[in-house]
């Protein structure tokens, strides 16, 4: 089937972002990528990338946008899991520890650049784990009896140390990593106790 003008553009722009995440690992970071790199990876010409993005800063923020949407939709599907009788803090741990060991590029793109050098990046990331934090609030308030305050404080510390532990997750092997995912299991439930038991003696 021949494709269409549009069609075909949709598709060396999808060529162009998997390509670029393809290029980062542990020693690639995206600020050290170039242009041309990029779009050889893509199988384009460097000119050609210009139709797709007006630059790099551009492309970096569409894959900071779709690792945190990639995050966001996994964290949903852990919710599906959750309501068909999995436990809340285990399945969303063991779901997100499957992403970062799938996506390890993904991943290390949203570290790299919260803490990067540039300020758009860096915003962007800020945002991604906003809106995580605030789908984790409101998650919480549908499912326990929180103030939504207080749900909040909680979200932010469980997102945090979520984060926190991926990173570390990154340089370790699979029973390494699943070691440090019960270890991890354990301190979200005292941040979860922790609140609950705050919340009684607040009323």
């Amino acid at each position: 089937m021949t494709l269409n003008r549009q069609q075909q553009k949709l598709k060396t722009r999808r060529a162009i972002i998997d390509a670029a995440f393809g290029l980062l690992d542990e020693q690639h970071s995206f600020s050290s990528m170039s242009l041309r790199e990029v779009a050889r990876a893509a199988g384009i010409a460097p000119t050609s990338f210009y139709r797709h993005f007006k630059d790099l800063d551009e492309l970096g923020l569409t894959l900071v946008d779709e690792a945190g949407l990639t995050l966001r939709q996994l964290m949903r599907q852990a919710r599906v899991r959750i309501a068909s009788g999995g436990g809340v803090i285990s399945t969303s741990i063991d779901t997100f520890m499957e992403f970062v060991t799938a996506n390890s590029n993904v991943f290390r793109l949203l570290l790299r650049e919260h803490t990067g050098t540039s300020n758009a990046f860096r915003a962007a990331v800020v945002r991604e784990i906003q809106h995580f934090t605030q789908e984790l609030t409101d998650y919480t308030v549908a499912t326990t009896k929180l103030p939504k305050e207080l749900a909040n404080l909680q979200a932010e510390a469980m997102v945090k140390l979520v984060f926190s532990t991926g990173a570390e997750a990154l340089d370790l092997d699979n029973a390494q990593t699943a070691n440090l995912a019960q270890r991890l299991k354990v301190q979200l439930r005292f941040i979860s106790n922790g609140a609950r038991e705050y919340s009684k003696h607040k009323e």
